[in-house]
């Protein structure tokens, strides 16, 4: 089973690749406009978009440890018991301390 960040690794690789497609080129500017334009939602992500500060946000879950009679299989330790948006598991993008950001 892959930990938490050869996952993201993964998942950021992954939408790295699909911008290179969508853009048709390796074009640094290009790619990166892609980025910011595609969702992102793969095995790891979902309901993920990246903001004009940078910050990738995305459905964040909060899940309760089974025990181990309730685990039934490898790797069966957590129940989901609620999904957070994206839009309220993150700081909306107003509040964001990104200097390359012009708040008006």
């Amino acid at each position: 089973m892959p930990s938490t960040i050869q996952a993201g690794v993964y998942s950021v690789t992954l939408h790295y690749l699909k911008a290179v497609a969508a853009a048709g080129t390796t074009e640094a500017a290009a790619v990166m406009r892609k980025m910011h334009e595609l969702p992102i939602s793969d095995a790891t992500i979902r309901n993920g978009t990246l903001r004009a500060d940078g910050r990738m946000v995305h459905d964040t879950y909060l899940f309760r440890v089974k025990s181990p009679a309730e685990s039934k299989e490898p790797y069966d330790f957590y129940e989901l018991q609620a999904t957070i948006p994206a839009k309220d598991a993150f700081r909306p993008l107003e509040e964001s301390s990104c200097p390359a950001l012009k708040h008006g």
